[in-house]
């Protein structure tokens, strides 16, 4: 039980990512030694690697997707705290005091940047506590060698994740093709970002993972939970909520745009009240009419609590591409459309999998 205390906190290291940031450490770190020794002439006296560079590195190839080991975290908050550190040193000749109020305004420029980076202390710290080394580069230090010594191990680190296919700069998943803000059918299940945001704030602590990624994490794990448990899934678990809409008396050409602009199929036609009255598709702006309630066709509709899988018929039908969403007088709530059926059932049906197998 002892050696409980060894066993990595990370979540999802394994061997092979531990070995992958040992050998892009060593790549990343040699290189830039080498590399700015030959930018900025070498010599005994000229520092090629700045000590911040090692617990840069440690971020960068161990743990890529954290957003304190992103690009202009890494180049931004090295080279600020740098300058940081070299302006308190100017006007505080107390070590100790300059020490710690270099550390204290250097978290302070990262937070206000969104630069924070944990080697960005060490870097202000060393521009205190440097010596002669420094002292000779005066404000040149946080660009030469701190700026020089971070762009190029960013660039090698880039380079080292591209060619061993790990995913960084660290990307969140994409927005949806519609260009409304619903998430993708796929992260619809269950809880929405506001409580991932009452959360976080009644937690009130700060953890080392994008908020992003934290929801998507979260997602997968309700997900599991779900299909563990067989809740039914329905319509207000994966429906659209940002539901593009046109009123009666729109013209042919503004439904029209409406369709190609949000990349949709359907078309959800509301009366002067705010009622579903209908809907529309290319099929439909290709008869004659002055305005698309003369054109509009009939829509199936559902109630937030029906069962997703109900909609299956009618979605399989060879005509229905969407299910409009509504209460009980008809105003829109949400839609659901084929892709985002499949995407659920695929989701639940993958994840069933996945634990059957486990």
């Amino acid at each position: 039980m002892g050696f409980r205390i060894f066993v990595p906190i990370l979540a999802g290291a394994t061997l092979r990512e531990r070995l992958l940031a040992c050998i892009g450490a060593t790549i990343g770190i040699a290189l830039t030694g080498v590399i700015s020794g030959l930018a900025m002439g070498g010599g005994p006296h000229v520092a090629l690697l700045v000590a911040p560079m090692g617990a840069s590195a440690v971020l960068l190839f161990a743990v890529p997707s954290s957003p304190l080991a992103q690009p202009w975290s890494i180049i931004g908050g090295n080279s600020i705290s740098a300058l940081v550190g070299v302006t308190v040193a100017l006007f505080v000749h107390d070590p100790v005091i300059a020490s710690g109020l270099a550390v204290a305004l250097a978290i302070a420029a990262m937070s206000f940047t969104r630069s924070l980076h944990p080697p960005g202390g060490a870097a202000a710290l060393t521009a205190v506590l440097g010596g002669p080394a420094v002292l000779s580069f005066g404000f040149l230090f946080p660009l030469v060698p701190v700026a020089l010594n971070s762009t190029i191990l960013v660039a090698l680190g880039l380079l080292f994740h591209r060619l061993s296919r790990r995913n960084y700069p660290h990307v969140h998943a994409p927005a949806n093709s519609h260009g409304t803000a619903d998430a993708p059918p796929t992260k619809r299940v269950g809880f929405r970002p506001e409580d991932v945001d009452a959360a976080l704030a009644a937690l009130d602590e700060t953890f080392d993972i994008g908020r992003d990624d934290l929801e998507r994490l979260l997602c997968q794990v309700e997900l599991q939970a779900m299909v563990r448990s067989h809740r039914t899934l329905l319509c207000r678990d994966i429906m659209s909520r940002d539901v593009i809409s046109v009123p009666e008396n729109a013209t042919f050409d503004e439904a029209r745009k409406q369709l190609l602009d949000h990349n949709i199929r359907t078309l959800p036609v509301v009366d002067s009240d705010g009622r579903l009255a209908g809907a529309v598709g290319l099929r439909e702006l290709t008869k004659e009419a002055d305005a698309v309630k003369g054109v509009m066709s009939k829509t199936a509709t559902a109630s937030p609590d029906t069962p997703a899988m109900r909609l299956l018929p009618v979605l399989t039908d060879g005509r229905s591409h969407a299910v409009v969403i509504v209460d009980a007088e008809r105003h829109i709530l949400g839609l659901i459309t084929q892709t985002d059926l499949l995407a659920a059932a695929a989701r639940m049906q993958t994840a069933g999998t996945e634990l059957s197998a486990a």
